[in-house]
């Protein structure tokens, strides 16, 4: 069987149960909220605890814990984890507020209740970057990495 020895992978397990412990614990945490349950979250992202995190920390912790926390693979699992929390928690949520102000728009236009708004927050219009700002990353990257190995013993 070729997928026999990924249930012997204690870095892939870590990961599948981090990633449904999370989903599961999203239902009372939200019926504690909310008083009532909502079984779509064991299928949905957004909520409390984030899936996303769970999965990409459990699977650079375990990285760390057996391949070693001083390996380059330890590395890029931090990277990984970090880049995927950062989107989680600033782009996604940003995208999810939209969503929100858009939703509010659209009821206001179909239903013709417009209702006043107690605040606003201007919105970010710019979640991603041009593909020059990539192309400077990249190369800030490059260069990292090059005087890193250089001055590394």
């Amino acid at each position: 069987m070729p997928f026999s020895g990924i249930f012997r992978n204690p870095v892939f397990i870590a990961t599948m149960v981090a990633s449904l412990m999370a989903q599961i614990l999203k239902l009372p945490l939200c019926y504690l909220r909310h008083k009532e349950w909502d079984w779509s979250l064991l299928f949905s992202a957004g909520g409390m605890p984030s899936s996303h995190s769970a999965v990409v920390t459990a699977a650079a912790v375990g990285v760390g814990h057996y391949a070693g926390f001083d390996t380059p693979l330890f590395g890029l699992a931090f990277a990984i984890a970090s880049i995927v929390i950062y989107d989680a928690t600033n782009i996604r949520r940003q995208a999810g507020f939209h969503a929100q102000q858009i939703n509010r728009i659209i009821k206001e236009l179909l239903t013709g209740e417009a209702k006043p708004v107690e605040e606003f927050n201007e919105l970010r219009e710019v979640l991603g970057h041009s593909p020059l700002e990539a192309l400077g990353g990249i190369i800030l990257g490059i260069l990292v990495n090059i005087v890193i190995w250089r001055l590394w013993p």
